[in-house]
């Protein structure tokens, strides 16, 4: 009995769509790393960064500053969380689209994966921080529950 590839990966000639979530971590770039070093097993290649900001929900900070602003502060943060990775792409001459999203992380990554008909997730083990870093691995452990396609997470 042969098996067939597993859902999500190339398979003569389809385009391999990948989402990579970046927080600006070395594991995040580390992920994308092996995306670029392994390009020619996606391709063709349609790569999708994400960030993913923690929304600002608290009653009495939306009280002083508008949604606009809070708008504003995400997208400066995801940008500088993603500046590395676009730095690493452009070197390397391999489009991508940039995401930046304010949600619950695994939640977030699943939806744009969805949205974006991505076959696959790519992601580091762990994120920023010691203390961050314990709440992002489960950030991944999630992601790889809720995900309907394949996740490779690179150590």
């Amino acid at each position: 009995m042969i098996a067939a590839p597993p859902r999500g990966l190339p398979q003569g000639g389809c385009m391999s769509c990948l989402l990579v979530p970046v927080d600006g971590s070395d594991n995040a770039l580390r992920a994308l790393r092996y995306v670029i070093d392994h390009k020619p097993m996606f391709e063709p290649l349609t790569l999708h960064l994400l960030n993913v900001q923690i929304p600002i929900t608290s009653a009495s900070v939306r009280r002083f500053i508008d949604s606009a602003t809070i708008h504003k502060y995400h997208q400066e943060e995801g940008e500088a969380a993603l500046a590395n990775a676009k730095a690493l792409l452009d070197g390397s001459g391999i489009p991508y689209t940039a995401h930046i999203q304010a949600g619950s992380s695994a939640e977030t990554i699943v939806a744009t994966a969805d949205e974006n008909h991505c076959d696959h997730i790519v992601m580091g083990t762990r994120g920023l921080g010691s203390a961050a870093g314990m709440w992002l691995g489960s950030v991944t452990t999630k992601t790889l529950h809720l995900a309907k396609v394949p996740v490779t997470v690179v150590k």
